[in-house]
């Protein structure tokens, strides 16, 4: 998966780009728990699959272990 389509399906997810960034990266708000988390801004670049879990778990879209 690609970071524009993960960013899509965050958006579609209901969670908040936020307008500030951190390191350079998106900075993005789950409003459900409050948590913030980053994602690259390398839209055309794959996620690894370790990055992909971490975000999506952030997200609340996958369930913690």
């Amino acid at each position: 998966m690609k970071y524009k389509e993960l960013h899509r399906i965050l958006r579609k997810a209901g969670m908040i780009e936020l307008s500030e960034q951190r390191a350079g990266h998106r900075l993005w708000l789950n409003p459900q728990t409050g948590e913030k988390f980053t994602t690259s801004n390398h839209l055309m670049h794959e996620v690894a699959s370790g990055t992909l879990k971490s975000i999506l778990r952030s997200a609340g879209l996958e369930k913690k272990k």
